[in-house]
């Protein structure tokens, strides 16, 4: 799909120097998935906000013990 977007003299300037008038669409193309894959990412951190209960957990007393200790059942961890 043909898309038209206005840029400053010299933002284009700038793209063309990095990638020649001739790769402007594809490296848009690409910085815009790039966009939308940040901002789908951003949308499932987002929507696991508040899941768990800010109180409650086994680690609440000494996080750092309870870290150490999970790190212990792991065989192939180290340290």
């Amino acid at each position: 799909m043909r898309l038209h977007i206005m840029v400053d003299d010299a933002l284009a300037a700038e793209l063309d120097q990095r990638v020649g008038r001739g790769r402007r669409s594809a490296y848009v193309a690409q910085l815009i998935r790039a966009a939308l894959d940040d901002a789908r990412r951003w949308d499932d951190v987002e929507s696991g906000f508040g899941i768990i209960e800010d109180t409650g957990h086994e680690w609440d007393d000494d996080p750092g013990a309870w870290v150490r200790s999970q790190r212990g059942e792991d065989p192939r961890r180290v340290g």
